[in-house]
């Protein structure tokens, strides 16, 4: 390592400016200090919640060069790339699996940078710290295993390179581009290059909500009171209570952001009358929108599709936002319009029995995924000739 840097791990963004940790994280509202330290200071993801912050950094002087988000994990909630299997194989063995470190955003599967660093080597640094870093614990404390959930694919690569395996999966993204490569100019010219059926199916879908008197109000951060953020929570954990889970975010967390980073927020409700029935919460930047968070107090069929897809579509055209990322999972999203895409991580285990049996299982379960792939492609919901088929 170049002798002028120093390598410093820390517990809290504290220690870190809000500019100087910005300056690496850049315009990525889940990097961003504001957005850590919110998940962090309202205890959603703390060491009592099992996500205990050892971010590395690399400092030249007293300027931050390089960071790695990164925690210790006693457990896999909240992670979305799902190693069950692999903690269950470690317990029938009799070797423990937890504690693990995890670089990750929690409870978002977001796909972003993850070395934050200017250049390679500082990233090459990154690794080998992080390498040297989960080696070091293992033979002290026994723990198991680094994990970095949704770098990007050159990130991965490199990773791969440092001796990691790589796992992928699939995610469906919606992009604002016609049959011509051109920018949408209104939703029905995007519904002009889908099938006949998605076509019809979709317009189906919004009369019922029309016919329901439900429109829908799009509110930045500036533009959300107190009262909203409670209707929202209340939303978003009747979802989790639907699904018989336990929410990760609390009424504090939404209400920081708020005040945090309300230019990267955008909350769509959806009105019956002056009355609030559902709601979604989207992240933002200048060039893409980042569906996450929704809940409705009442069942309405066809609600979740133009709360959370349809609006944000309309969301991204009329502010010329060239990508709509949707969140995990959910194969229904490609009758929506959203294509597949390729998620990575990259994936260190101390024990060469497991590792070895862990390398075996991902290039099985990667032949399985392109499959899918094709298979997704195979179905596009466009006409031929669209540009994402």
């Amino acid at each position: 390592m170049d002798a002028d840097l120093k390598v410093k791990i820390i517990d809290s963004l504290d220690e870190v400016s809000i500019t100087a940790w910005n300056r690496l994280a850049g315009d990525d509202p889940f990097l961003r200090h504001e957005f850590l330290s919110a998940l962090h200071d309202t205890g959603c993801a703390s060491a009592k919640t099992g996500w205990a912050p050892e971010f590395i950094t690399l400092w030249e002087g007293c300027k931050l060069t390089a960071a790695l988000p990164l925690y210790i994990k006693n457990h896999s909630h909240g992670e979305y790339v799902f190693d069950w299997a692999w903690a269950d194989a470690y317990q029938r063995h009799g070797y423990p699996y937890y504690p693990k470190l995890l670089s990750a955003i929690p409870f978002s599967p977001v796909s972003g940078r993850r070395l934050l660093a200017e250049t390679s080597g500082h990233r090459a640094l990154l690794i080998s710290a992080v390498l040297a870093m989960a080696r070091d614990k293992n033979a002290k404390t026994g723990m198991s295993s680094f994990h970095c959930l949704f770098p990007l694919e050159q990130e991965a690569r490199e990773m791969e390179k440092a001796g990691m395996k790589l796992r992928h999966g699939i995610q469906f993204h919606w992009k604002n581009r016609n049959r011509e490569g051109c920018l949408y100019e209104s939703f029905e010219m995007f519904l002009r290059d889908m099938s006949h059926d998605k076509r019809k199916k979709i317009r189906q879908e919004q009369k019922r909500i029309h016919a329901e008197g439900i429109r829908f109000q799009w509110l930045s951060g500036h533009e959300v009171k107190s009262d909203h953020w409670r209707f929202f929570v209340d939303c978003y954990n009747k979802t989790y209570r639907d699904h018989y889970s336990t929410p990760y975010l609390n009424l504090e967390f939404f209400m920081r952001l708020g005040e945090s980073l309300p230019e990267n927020l955008l909350l769509i409700l959806a009105m019956r009358g002056k009355k609030p029935v559902a709601a979604a919460l989207n992240l933002r930047n200048s060039h893409t929108l980042y569906g996450r968070y929704w809940g409705a107090s009442e069942f309405v069929p066809g609600l979740h599709f133009e709360t959370c897809y349809y609006q944000g579509i309309e969301f991204c055209m009329a502010n010329r936002m060239e990508l709509f990322e949707g969140g995990a999972q959910g194969e229904h999203k490609l009758a929506r319009g959203f294509l597949p895409v390729h998620t990575w991580s990259a994936h260190w285990l101390a024990h060469p029995e497991f590792s070895a049996a862990v390398g075996h299982y991902l290039k099985r379960e990667a032949d399985e995924i392109d499959h899918y792939f094709d298979e997704l492609n195979e179905n596009s919901p466009f006409r031929r000739g669209h540009e994402g088929q």
